[in-house]
């Protein structure tokens, strides 16, 4: 909501200047995201009034002007504006002026004529980013007035973020009634009238969908004048406050909305066809909307018809074919409350919103129907003329305001501030909102503007609003802490964070909703989680897998001429037919080289066992096997499982090349995702005795087929557990020269040890032939 802060003072003026104002809407709740000036600082330009115009004698584009500054002699101006012309009244920057950009304005010759001064454009200002020529004013702006005054150029623009409950604030009106609120200072509505009718002419309402529509009013106004033009001061207010001025018409119902919170709407009387009725969509129905859309109107949407059919779509946009244009001179004035539950998506599911939109979806105030109505009607009496006639307004069952209790003994307890029952009444009355007292227990009947008071909370919110969230003393904590156990079994995400930040990866947060081809690429899944609703048409289904958010992550850093890029995330994943539908992964991706680029260190890429060697220090103290892996997204040949007693908890591999060419990587990236409840659970760690005495090494040469995987062979030695075997490794494989065809070398280092005793040669013997013998299970033999 953006709004000019003189149109606002219009209503409440309170002692603080524009910063201060900021603050104080900020800390109540209404977030001032932008507080910028309507216009750049420039000094010394006036209103001036252009006398005559002569061409310039060395040039055919310029033209020597004499003007009227407001002094006893007028200054000579050499310009080369094409709607330069006598009578005028433009800008004059004067000699010592200092216009946006730096720009000063000297004394200077011009072809040799004389100028004292320049005359400006909206362009050269900083008010406007185009124009034709120079900003011509009214004819009767006053001679020798800074153009700043006249102009009102000093203005602040603030934009609020609000939040969606606080639709009462999406209006000027609801803005001052927050600020004479929050300081008291005296709140000036607009004084609305009631317009008599000059005629008795009505159009038909009917209510054919009265929840959705339980309040519709509507108003002929004959013989307006379309062509007249739309006030400067309105047009202005309407420009600050984001809205582009189109015609007076529909400038005005513009200006009731941004004024009151009233969405309205004019329709060209001539085109519509009997009654109005407000009644949902038939099968088959279309309508062609005021942005030149063609749309397929659904069941489930509320629209605005006459006897021919759609007129309006209601709450969101007018129909073109019953628009306001030039020509028209009967219009019908419409002002009504829509459900918001009616209203809320029906705006991202066709694909564009509007400021009527907007504010139904989160709700109107329908108390404020008939008066929004004869605030706009008497406005386009004013400018555009016309005679009205009387409303005509249909209604049905409007929303209850349900009382809401506020204990005055609760709100010390929540806020830890003593407010008497008086000092609350007066927070909330200051509001609007209508209260009776009985003991302890104040009573608030929720106006028709506040659809977010339903609770005591709410209540309690806005005291402390209005209290002040700055006056509310810090207290220390009286409570005793205590230090709650912690499993030794258990360890949090905030482990494995430090865990993979420590192993130089950066950790990344990506969108859950992702592009349906990247499910089918990275996870073969072709029955995705689709939503009704996506935000975007990229972001259609759920993630099954974290993969594609890290690959999008990665393409998004090589862009930006990253070498090196190490990322995790930590998310969940949305399954539509698992028994876990929603189980929590931890996924990293590795690319670019192995280290830092340095003059010490190789820049050899990274390969599958650098993320093998991160995968088993997330797993450590336990030791997980690997197994061969096809899985969509990776290597078929540089890939795994990870296999942890006996369940598949994750992938670990190097991107498929058809991917690494898709996404022009250059180079694969190595990626791995694993189950998060696997990582949570750790292994008891019990203490050992250290040995006294010395290890003994043997290493132990087996000849296995090709075939066989060395991780096969090393888990049937580790099975034997002898209680002397303290540690396996592989440490080489050979094939070649004296190991036969298929056939291959594996070479394994044997530690034994005992902590009671020197190892003797039959006690390594007897540990050694146990081994071969598991070896031999596998078909492997002792190389000799």
């Amino acid at each position: 909501m953006q709004f000019s802060e003189q149109w606002l003072r219009t209503w409440v003026n309170p002692a603080l200047d524009s910063e201060a104002l900021a603050h104080l809407l900020t800390m109540a709740g209404l977030e001032v995201e932008e507080n910028d000036p309507a216009a750049p600082a420039f000094t010394q330009v006036i209103v001036a009034e252009v006398l005559t115009v002569q061409k310039h004698p060395d040039a055919d584009r310029l033209n020597v002007c004499t003007v009227n500054v407001g002094e006893a002699a007028p200054l000579q101006i050499v310009c080369g504006a094409p709607n330069v012309v006598a009578g005028a009244k433009v800008p004059c920057a004067r000699v010592g002026a200092l216009l946006p950009g730096d720009f000063a304005i000297k004394q200077a010759k011009v072809r040799g004529i004389e100028s004292a001064g320049m005359l400006c454009s909206a362009k050269e200002l900083g008010i406007s980013d185009e124009a034709s020529g120079l900003l011509i004013l009214p004819a009767d702006a006053p001679v020798g007035q800074s153009i700043r005054d006249y102009l009102k150029l000093d203005d602040r623009l603030f934009t609020l973020k609000l939040t969606p409950n606080r639709a009462d604030c999406l209006s000027i009106r609801g803005i001052a009634r927050e600020v004479a609120a929050l300081t008291g200072a005296e709140l000036k509505p607009v004084e609305i009238k009631t317009v008599p009718a000059t005629h008795g002419d009505t159009r038909a309402v009917t209510l054919a969908a009265s929840d959705a529509c339980p309040r519709y009013a509507g108003r002929i106004v004959r013989n307006v004048n379309q062509a007249v033009a739309t006030p400067d001061w309105m047009k202005q207010r309407l420009e600050r406050s984001g809205v582009r001025a189109i015609s007076a018409i529909v400038d005005i119902t513009n200006y009731v909305l941004l004024e009151l919170g009233q969405p309205m709407h004019a329709f060209d009387l001539a085109k519509l066809n009997g009654g109005i009725s407000a009644r949902f969509a038939k099968t088959g129905e279309t309508i062609k909307l005021l942005n030149d859309k063609e749309l397929a109107l659904e069941a489930d949407m509320l629209v605005i018809a006459d006897e021919a059919g759609p007129v309006a779509l209601a709450g969101i946009m007018g129909g073109a074919e019953s628009a306001v244009e030039a020509g028209c001179k009967d219009i019908f004035l419409e002002s009504a409350f829509f459900a918001p539950a009616v209203i809320a998506g029906k705006a991202r599911r066709i694909g564009f919103g509007s400021d009527s939109s907007h504010r139904f979806e989160r709700g109107v105030d329908f108390a404020n129907c008939v008066a929004a109505l004869e605030r706009a009607t008497q406005l386009v009496l004013d400018i555009c003329g016309g005679e009205a006639g009387p409303i005509n307004e249909a209604s049905a069952k409007l929303p209850a305001r349900k009382p809401v209790a506020l204990r005055v003994s609760r709100v010390a307890k929540v806020l830890g501030v003593q407010l008497s029952a008086d000092e609350i009444l007066d927070l909330l009355r200051g509001l609007g909102l209508p209260c009776e007292i009985a003991g302890d227990v104040i009573t608030v009947t929720p106006p028709s503007f506040r659809f977010d008071l339903e609770i005591e909370e709410d209540l309690i919110e806005e005291v402390a609003r209005l209290f002040g969230y700055d006056n509310v003393p810090v207290q220390p904590s009286e409570t005793r802490l205590f230090m709650l156990p912690q499993p030794g079994h258990r360890r949090g995400k905030a482990v494995l964070r430090d865990l993979m930040v420590s192993r130089d990866y950066q950790e990344a947060v990506t969108y859950a909703f992702v592009e349906e081809q990247w499910e089918a690429d990275y996870a073969g899944n072709s029955t995705p989680v689709r939503l009704i609703n996506p935000i975007a048409s990229q972001m259609s289904v759920m993630r099954s897998t974290l993969f594609g958010g890290l690959l999008n992550a990665l393409q998004h850093n090589i862009n930006r001429k990253h070498e090196r890029v190490r990322l995790f995330e930590i998310g969940r994943i949305f399954n539509s037919t698992a028994a876990d539908q929603q189980p929590e992964k931890i996924a990293g991706l590795a690319w670019g080289s192995r280290f830092e680029e340095q003059w010490g260190a190789s820049k050899d890429k990274i390969d599958f066992f650098d993320i093998k060697g991160d995968v088993e220090a997330l797993l450590a103290p336990r030791v997980a096997e690997y197994r061969r892996a096809s899985h969509p997204a990776l290597h078929p040949g540089r890939s795994a499982e990870v296999v942890l007693d006996g369940k598949v908890i994750g992938v670990v591999g190097e991107l498929h090349p058809r991917w690494v060419q898709a996404n022009d990587l250059g180079s694969a990236p190595v990626l791995f995702e694993l189950e998060l409840a696997a990582l949570t659970t750790i292994a008891t760690i019990s203490a050992q005795p250290v040995s006294k005495f010395q290890p003994v090494r043997r290493d132990l040469a087996l000849v296995a087929d090709e075939t066989l995987p060395a991780e096969t062979l090393l888990r049937a030695l580790s099975s034997l557990n002898h209680p002397l075997v303290t540690g396996i490794k592989l440490f080489d494989v050979y094939r070649g020269k004296g190991v036969a065809e298929g056939r291959k070398s594996l070479a394994f280092k044997v530690l034994l040890q005992d902590t009671q005793k020197t190892l003797t040669e039959e006690d390594v013997d007897a540990a050694i032939a146990g081994l071969i013998r598991k070896a031999e299970e596998c078909g492997a033999t002792l190389r000799v």
